[in-house]
């Protein structure tokens, strides 16, 4: 009899196996084919159901089309096409902005949402990352309309519950290449009811010529542009301070040249001032007829900005008690101080007793001036903090053409480049385009600032020396 080879050893005991983790799987149900196509049918009742609501127009007239074919014949639906036709062409002809408010952008609007958004609203949300999912379902957010202006469209959108508007405004660059719009900018309505707003085409591609001079000033809304809405963009001085920032090249003198010309008016009959910093003697120069005080080497430019803040002083010593609105008047004009490039006194001129008074000075307009009359309109190149550490005391902004992502907001505030505002990828080829942020306003409004050339300038110097 064979024996083992380890016969009479002791055994070792086996080591004990941890226990396994237990794993709850959902159980798959197969959905019956009943229930699927019961689904169906419910989703095209809606539909045909809210069609009326959502294209009434549309379902008017396919359904009193129908009716005539059916009760007159084909004879009669083409006369009543026809006398629709010349009535529609009558009124293109007639009255086309009538027309094309009621009529043809609603038509396009239409189109636009079924041909663009909801053709491609699934697949540009989900690789975005704007959809949600939850027990392995998908929820989208829902077009809730679409409005077409002369110059973009407005899509309305309800947002799942969860999510908040901010995610979509990190992700305006992917909407805007996901339905082909140069970009996007969200405007919040509530809180899970935003509107995307896509420019069909850039309506400031083209240059702005110098905008007539102004028979009547007023100081809160300068016309010095063109806003991308189409609407004149209106530049307010009195009762703020305003800040260029921008680039070499990028515009800042049409915006400045362009207030100083919607000013003329009031500079001639003496309600208004214009005081000059002028350090590139470059820029304002070519007008210094115009100015009541000019200065171009630091200490000069020093010396106008304590004069600025005397003259501020005064005025709020006699309004004590008396007023709290400045109103332009002869005898205490409204003074704008414009300085070309900020910088140069506030961080790179040499003596660091300049440096110290300008920003004092700066510091103490931009914080008391505007409500006895005196303003600032400063241009910058570079907006970091240590170049000008006053930027926030200016309460409006205006971002040209900028070299990085992070000057967006460090000129127009937090978030403002997620809202659109994307001023660093400005087409250099147009000059005075810019993004402006307005005290008490979140969002940006594209603009474009008028040019204003030498031969502008010498007949507002001509016209204002006469």
């Amino acid at each position: 009899m064979l024996r083992s080879r380890n016969a009479g050893a002791a055994v070792q005991p086996t080591a004990p196996v941890p226990a396994q983790t237990v794993r709850f799987s959902t159980p798959v149900v197969e959905t019956p084919g009943v229930f699927i196509l019961a689904r169906w049918i419910a989703r095209l009742v809606g539909l045909l159901v809210l069609l009326p609501f959502r294209f009434p127009v549309a379902v008017g007239t396919v359904a009193v089309s129908a009716a005539v074919w059916h009760v007159f014949g084909w004879v009669a639906l083409a006369v009543v096409w026809t006398i629709a036709d010349i009535g529609l062409l009558v009124w293109w002809r007639r009255w086309p902005d009538a027309f094309r408010h009621c009529v043809a952008l609603r038509a396009l609007a239409a189109w636009r949402w079924v041909w663009v958004y909801w053709r491609h609203w699934q697949p540009v949300l989900v690789v975005a990352g704007l959809a949600e999912s939850y027990q392995e379902r998908q929820y989208l957010p829902r077009i809730r309309r679409v409005a077409c202006s002369a110059w973009s469209d407005r899509v309305r959108v309800r947002l799942v519950a969860g999510t908040a508007p901010a995610d979509v405004e990190q992700r305006v660059t992917e909407l805007a290449h996901g339905f082909g719009a140069p970009s996007c900018r969200v405007t919040v309505l509530d809180a899970r009811d935003v509107v995307l707003e896509f420019p069909r085409f850039d309506t400031l591609a083209k240059p702005i010529g110098a905008l007539p001079v102004p028979r009547h000033v007023d100081l809160a809304a300068l016309p010095v542009g063109k806003r991308e809405d189409g609407e004149v963009w209106r530049l307010r001085l009195h009762g703020t301070h305003v800040l260029i920032v921008g680039v070499t090249g990028a515009g800042k003198g049409s915006v400045i040249w362009s207030a100083i010309r919607a000013m003329l008016p009031a500079i001639e009959d003496g309600t208004a001032e214009v005081w000059a910093i002028d350090p590139k003697r470059m820029e304002l120069s070519y007008g210094r007829a115009l100015f009541a005080r000019y200065a171009d080497t630091g200490e000069t430019a020093v010396d106008l900005l304590e004069a600025a803040v005397a003259t501020m002083q005064d005025r709020a010593a006699r309004y004590a008690g008396r007023q709290r609105v400045h109103v332009p008047t002869v005898e205490d004009p409204f003074v704008a101080v414009v300085v070309d490039e900020v910088a140069f006194v506030t961080a790179y001129h040499p003596d660091r007793d300049i440096r110290r008074r300008a920003e004092n000075a700066l510091a103490t307009l931009t914080s008391q001036g505007r409500s006895v009359g005196v303003s600032v309109l400063a241009a910058l190149q570079d907006p970091r903090k240590e170049v000008l550490n006053l930027r926030n005391l200016f309460p409006d902004k205006i971002a040209l053409r900028l070299d990085e992502a992070s000057q967006v907001d460090m000129v127009l505030g937090d978030g403002a480049r997620e809202r659109g505002a994307n001023a660093h990828l400005i087409d250099p080829d147009l000059p005075g385009v810019a993004f402006v942020r307005l005290e008490g306003s979140p969002v940006p409004v594209r603009v474009r600032a008028a040019f204003v050339s030498d031969d502008d300038i010498d007949a507002m110097t001509a016209e204002g020396v006469a």
